[in-house]
């Protein structure tokens, strides 16, 4: 997964990242926003306008928001609450439009 969202992102959600994406790979859950790994294109765009410093590499994510590497995933890989199936891939937030429900790991926070 080359870029993540984690925790400085919640109940913040600027959506300057969302501006910047060229690929339109990020999503808004109800009070975050994620990134869709198999959409990005590792471009960067998204990591310098966001103004809590929310988005990093995934291997450069600081070690108390590790987990929101796996949760990032698991927001396209899981069937969300209310939800039949995974989001998966579906080539581009906006034709989804907002989602308005989180992971369980960001729900519960």
């Amino acid at each position: 997964m080359p870029y993540v969202i984690a925790s400085p992102c919640v109940d913040t959600m600027d959506r300057s990242c969302t501006e910047e994406c060229p690929v339109d790979c990020i999503y808004e859950g109800d009070r975050k926003l994620y990134i869709n790994p198999k959409e990005c294109i590792d471009c960067g765009a998204c990591e310098p306008v966001c103004p809590v410093e929310a988005i990093s590499q995934d291997r450069r994510v600081p070690d108390d928001d590790e987990e929101f590497i796996a949760d990032n995933r698991a927001f396209f890989e899981l069937a969300l609450p209310g939800r039949d199936e995974p989001l998966g891939a579906p080539g581009g937030a906006h034709k989804v439009g907002p989602l308005g429900v989180d992971t369980p790991m960001v729900a519960d926070r």
